[in-house]
């Protein structure tokens, strides 16, 4: 599970908007260089002040410091969402138009449908992801030292 601190800043019906400490980088076993954890922190901490909607199980309040988590797994599905998906679309659009048709401007045509068809399908896995529990939710409050 990779994690990152933040402070809640705003908190209503089940979700809460959470602004992320700058001073961490994952969980500190290797300085932010190995695993995804610092690739959480990244996402989340950043130079400029951005808040993000997260899932809110514990019903954090404003002020609460708390550990936002993402589950095992999510990252990768993310990831074949956005890139694997339209690309694998794109080249089997593109093959079956050459295949099909007269050449190169039937393989671009296919192209484009493929790619059409995987961002569709990306779409439509992104909000069975969502709805699967691939988002980052808070895990906990921060018992910090």
């Amino acid at each position: 599970m990779l994690e990152a601190r933040a402070v809640v800043v705003r908190a209503d019906s089940g979700l809460a908007w959470v602004e992320a400490r700058h001073d961490v980088s994952g969980c500190g076993t290797c300085q932010g260089k190995g695993c995804g954890s610092s690739k959480l922190s990244q996402m989340f901490c950043s130079n400029k002040k951005r808040e993000f909607s997260v899932e809110n199980p514990i019903s954090a309040q404003v002020g609460d410091e708390v550990v936002i988590a993402i589950r095992d797994g999510a990252v990768w599905q993310g990831v074949k969402l956005v890139y694997v998906w339209p690309l694998a679309g794109l080249l089997a659009g593109s093959m079956a138009g050459f295949w099909l048709g007269a050449g190169d401007a039937a393989a671009a045509l296919g192209a484009l449908v493929g790619l059409l068809a995987g961002l569709s399908f990306a779409r439509w896995g992104n909000e069975s992801r969502r709805l699967a529990g691939g988002q980052p939710y808070i895990a906990r409050r921060w018992q910090g030292s």
